[in-house]
């Protein structure tokens, strides 16, 4: 499976990139390649193998959630360069 130029220019301008016409051609071989191999993929016979998000298997790989204390408001607003009545101050946007 290959991709166009015009696809690879499509792509480009929705994640609103500028592409030269050398970053064009190259970017339309190596997608086409990366599209070739995912393709193989689909070649393979998966009957009866489970869909799986890791290839290891996982168990509760965070430490336990235990409540506890928050962190006093002083302490959290020590290092803020700005606070004002007990929040952060941040530039207006």
């Amino acid at each position: 499976m290959a991709i166009t130029r015009d696809e690879v220019l499509h792509v480009a301008r929705l994640a609103r990139l500028e592409l030269r016409d050398d970053e064009v051609e190259r970017f339309t071989e190596q997608l086409s390649a990366i599209l070739e191999a995912v393709a193989k993929v689909s070649e393979l016979d998966l009957t009866g193998v489970e869909p799986t998000a890791h290839p290891l298997d996982l168990l509760n790989v965070w430490a336990e959630d235990v409540p506890r204390p928050c962190l006093p408001q002083g302490d959290a607003l020590a290092n803020a360069p700005d606070h004002e009545a007990g929040f952060f101050k941040v530039p207006p946007i």
